[in-house]
């Protein structure tokens, strides 16, 4: 059985114990947190909200926050001498998902 989340402007296709980097989320590490289904599919039959199934969430745990690796944005304009080399780190939240109620 999986279902289908959106979090972060992103969806997710999820499973029971899946572990998920998404965007940060405003939530303290180690609480728990419910998500809207938009899809649902168990069993050989497949229920599709508008825009999310009734009755149907799923439940995870937020296990930590973090910085992913570093990039490097460097703009660069040939024989005019403007170079300029920025980097940035993008917050994430690590989740799991304990399970998909409904």
């Amino acid at each position: 059985m999986y279902a289908v989340i959106q979090t972060g402007g992103k969806q997710y296709q999820v499973r029971e114990g899946d572990i998920l980097k998404v965007e940060k989320l405003d939530v303290e590490a180690g609480s728990n947190l419910d998500f809207d289904v938009l899809m649902v599919s168990g069993e050989g039959e497949a229920k599709v909200g508008a825009p999310f199934v009734d009755g149907v969430k799923v439940e995870a745990e937020v296990l930590e926050h973090g910085r992913g690796k570093k990039i490097v944005v460097f703009k660069y304009k040939a024989k005019k001498g403007y170079s300029r080399k920025q980097g940035h780190r993008q917050p994430f939240t690590r989740i799991r998902i304990n399970s998909i109620v409904g």
